[in-house]
């Protein structure tokens, strides 16, 4: 698989350097590129469904096109806290950076993280940490390889969307019940190591003080305006980050099945339990993430050998224009609740309550469908 499109991640970095550098109407391109060029690109651009089938290679190439990101993201969250702390600029400048900042940990940013925290060496789970604790969700490295890949599409996990959930009702259920798992995981590690949950080695405490010594930085650096911007970057990067997760799982749930021991347990995840997307644009920027539904059935499987699924469900469009459209609760529901019933009844599970009052309206969500992907 060739590696050069997948440096379109580091596209945004260069628009937001080019907006810390020049401001005016520069400072506008980061959201251009986001929410708009990356959305018609993938219209336009269509679907590749090739790449990783097969694939063997472990090459050095892929390893260090992700670990390089880190350090870029410093040093652009170095400068941008210094302009957005600084008095020569205008408000409007030292705000936009700091939303620049937060766009960017965000879109780019914790996707790179992503991919280092489900790899083995030590190095890359660091890295994932580091980049994680720059948007002051570290916890998120522990919670998403052992809690939300083991409890996805249950009602047990906090960053699972229900069918009929807002955007705006689920990032908080999800970033606080992200913690609370982190903690009950941590504790539970440390439980069978036979230590105290006050141990030294344990991941909370160590995520704490690592934010904390993030935030005592900017503040001794930039004073109080440096702190804000460092919030500020963070609101706009877990909003983002928890924008995807919404759309990733929304409405999906495993079954219940009997063991061969007699115990209730759930079905094993499968790729049917994420929605999928194998639009170039955005699977160049955000290394396969949209192939989500490979992911979650290997998660151990780097990022370029994650295939497309034909048998999974598919998003009507790219991770650019789904992650606008959840914005809307009105529109996300009146496009996806559709695809959901249609989902459970392909898969015989039950459907929700208010699903069986509406299913009588679902030819206005088809019609709505097809009308969003022509203009998609």
């Amino acid at each position: 698989m060739p590696i050069l499109p997948f440096f379109a991640g580091y596209v945004p970095a260069i628009a937001v350097a080019l907006g810390l550098a020049w401001g005016g109407p520069w400072m506008a391109i980061p959201s251009v590129l986001v929410w708009v060029i990356v959305p018609l690109a993938d219209h336009f651009g269509g679907i590749e469904t090739r790449w990783g089938e097969g694939m063997v290679e472990d090459s050095w190439r892929y390893r260090w096109l992700v670990r390089s990101w880190a350090p870029l993201q410093v040093a652009i969250y170095t400068w941008g806290i210094a302009v957005a702390s600084s008095t020569d600029y205008s408000v409007v400048h030292r705000c936009m950076a700091v939303f620049n900042m937060g766009l960017l940990g965000g879109a780019t940013g914790i996707t790179f993280a992503h991919e280092l925290m489900h790899r083995a060496r030590w190095i890359d789970r660091a890295l994932a940490e580091l980049l994680m604790t720059s948007v002051t969700y570290p916890w998120f490295c522990v919670e998403h390889v052992h809690g939300h890949h083991k409890r996805v599409a249950t009602p047990e996990d906090p960053a699972t969307s229900r069918y009929g959930e807002p955007l705006y009702t689920f990032l908080a259920r999800s970033y606080f019940g992200g913690l609370a798992s982190a903690i009950e995981l941590d504790e539970g590690l440390l439980k069978r190591r036979k230590r105290s949950k006050w141990h030294i080695s344990s991941a909370v405490w160590r995520y704490g003080a690592t934010t904390l010594s993030y935030y005592t930085l900017a503040g001794l650096l930039g004073g109080w305006s440096a702190v804000a911007a460092v919030l500020g970057l963070s609101i706009t990067a877990v909003g983002m980050l928890e924008g995807i997760n919404y759309l990733e799982h929304y409405g999906l749930v495993r079954k219940k099945e009997v063991s061969r021991s007699g115990k209730v347990r759930y079905e094993r995840v499968r790729p049917h339990h994420s929605w999928n997307s194998s639009h170039r644009v955005s699977n160049f920027m955000l290394l396969n993430l949209a192939r989500h539904s490979d992911h979650h059935a290997h998660a151990s499987r780097a990022w370029e050998r994650l295939r497309h699924i034909d048998d999974a469900p598919q998003l009507p469009s790219g991770y650019g224009a789904m992650f606008l459209l959840t914005f809307i609760p009105p529109l996300w529901f009146r496009v996806m609740n559709p695809l959901v019933i249609q989902w459970r009844i392909a898969h015989g599970v039950d459907l929700p309550e208010r699903a069986r009052q509406k299913r009588g309206s679902m030819k206005w969500g088809r019609l709505l469908i097809n009308a969003t992907q022509r203009l998609l």
